[in-house]
């Protein structure tokens, strides 16, 4: 603070007798002086230039600067006023003395006199030099300790805004992918209509063809019959003898041999057939381009050292740390991700593609298990899983390890769970052969967990991947149902 006063004092001192300006006055070079400093100088020097730069002043008489002025007057006020406030705060408010010791125990300063009051007869005092030395040495301390915890919510808040950025950046991808996803999705209705579209407008060619076959055909015999008519009419307007000369001739013609013209069956458009429950037929269809998996992966729970493809069915092992938040929910020594989806109740099943990889762990895990730092992998953490490491040794992770046998080396692992009755069973689908079944007793909810490496070195590369499910539609007098396969 004195530090800073000393600076003002300065800037608002004239450069001539340093002192406060005084009806200060500028000059066009944008420099002020006292106007008396300034007139004394010129007459001085015999010239009017500027004490500080020596540019030439053309004015004779330079206008005062008020705005330096007025401030130069509050400073000096309010200076003075703060003078009389520490002359005052330095002397006892009840007995005017000077205060010169300081109490321990009331933790007040006091004067020489305040010293004869009842209160005080047998306080701990001393000087007020040694009060100050040891109140600063107190502050100092606590001023570590608040700096240390700025640097602590310096560091958080700058946490808080990757977190931000990376909140914004999830959004956009996430928006991305929807985009992605629906184009397709329009892509395939579009496609849809304009292949139903040519399949009418064939129909529409074929019928309007035959249609027309069938008016030329039906032209023609009218033209036969119209001259038939045109004949008759004229023989009847002859004279008598010509008319019965050829009357033989004329019942001839009016006799008619053309078959009356029906309308063809299946002439029309077949608007059932094009329209009948168009919407579930095309809905059918797209199952062919839908693809469902039981178990999506949770990004927010993955281990910093996995990938995660972006249908959030796949994933591996990159050996490269990713810059991700530190959220409570993530993973972070272990390589593993959860599914999104939990459970607390019935029976739910997925399929995992672990190939020829080395090492894997799949199953199930509490989700207030802990994810943070080292742990146990067992049943008493929360932990039903199963894995395999050094390529050939199969292991379910009781406590201690369970070491398993299986026929031949699994190409997938396939994850039961019946949360009922407390069982997490795994199968070889190749033959539908049991791995390991955990007998347990269920609480919260259970998340399907995964992890394609060990080590998060990078030399596990192989991705883990969920399987998708075949989706048909088996229709009832009721209702159309769904089928997962």
């Amino acid at each position: 603070m004195a530090a800073e006063t000393s600076s003002l004092d300065e800037e608002l001192s004239c450069s001539i007798c340093s002192d406060f300006f005084i009806d200060p006055v500028v000059l066009k070079c944008a420099h002020s002086f006292c106007g008396a400093c300034l007139r004394r100088f010129w007459t001085q020097n015999s010239s009017r230039e500027c004490p500080l730069c020596r540019r030439k002043s053309s004015v004779e008489d330079p206008p005062v600067n008020i705005v330096l002025r007025n401030v130069v007057e509050l400073y000096s006020k309010q200076r003075s006023e703060r003078e009389v406030a520490e002359k005052r705060a330095s002397r006892c408010s009840l007995h005017g003395e000077k205060i010169l010791l300081f109490c321990i125990e009331d933790q007040e300063p006091v004067c020489v006199v305040c010293l004869t009051a009842k209160k005080r007869r047998n306080h701990q005092l001393c000087p007020v030099d040694e009060a100050v030395q040891d109140k600063k040495k107190d502050l100092r301390a606590s001023l570590i300790l608040l700096k240390e915890k700025l640097e602590e919510f310096t560091n958080v808040k700058q946490e808080f805004d990757e977190t931000a950025k990376h909140i914004k950046s999830q959004a956009q991808q996430t928006e991305k992918r929807i985009k992605e996803e629906f184009d397709k999705l329009h892509q395939f209705l579009v496609e849809e209509e304009e292949a139903r579209l040519a399949v009418l407008r064939e129909e529409e060619v074929q019928k309007s063809q035959r249609m027309k076959d069938e008016i030329e055909n039906i032209s023609e015999q009218v033209s036969i019959l119209s001259e038939k008519i045109r004949d008759i009419e004229k023989i009847m307007k002859a004279e008598d003898i010509y008319f019965l000369k050829t009357i033989k001739y004329i019942k001839e013609k009016t006799q008619c041999s053309l078959q009356y013209p029906k309308l063809p069956s299946g002439a029309l458009i077949d608007v059932a057939k094009h329209l009948g429950s168009l919407r579930f037929r095309v809905w059918e269809k797209m199952l062919e381009i839908v693809q469902y998996t039981p178990v999506t992966l949770d990004l927010n729970t993955a281990h910093p050292w996995l990938s995660v493809s972006d249908d959030l069915t796949s994933l591996r092992d990159t050996g490269v740390k990713q810059q991700l938040p530190d959220n409570p929910e993530r993973f972070t020594h272990y390589v593993n991700v959860l599914g999104s989806e939990g459970f607390n109740s019935g029976k739910h099943s997925w399929e995992v593609i672990v190939g020829d990889k080395p090492e894997w762990d799949v199953g199930v895990v509490k989700g207030s298990a802990q994810r943070r730092g080292k742990f146990t992998c067992s049943p008493q953490s929360g932990f039903w899983v199963i894995g395999l490491r050094n390529g050939d040794e199969y292991k379910a992770f009781t406590s201690p390890s369970t070491r398993l046998r299986v026929k031949w080396k699994p190409r997938r692992i396939r994850v039961q769970l019946d949360y009922d009755r407390g069982e997490v069973s795994f199968f070889n689908p190749a033959d539908m052969s049991l791995i390991y079944t955990f007998k347990d007793r269920f609480t919260g909810t259970l998340y399907p967990v995964f992890s394609p490496s060990v080590n998060n070195n990078g030399s596990n590369t192989e991705a883990l991947k969920i399987c998708p499910l075949r989706l048909s539609v088996t229709v009832k007098v009721s209702d159309p149902v769904l089928i997962y396969k």
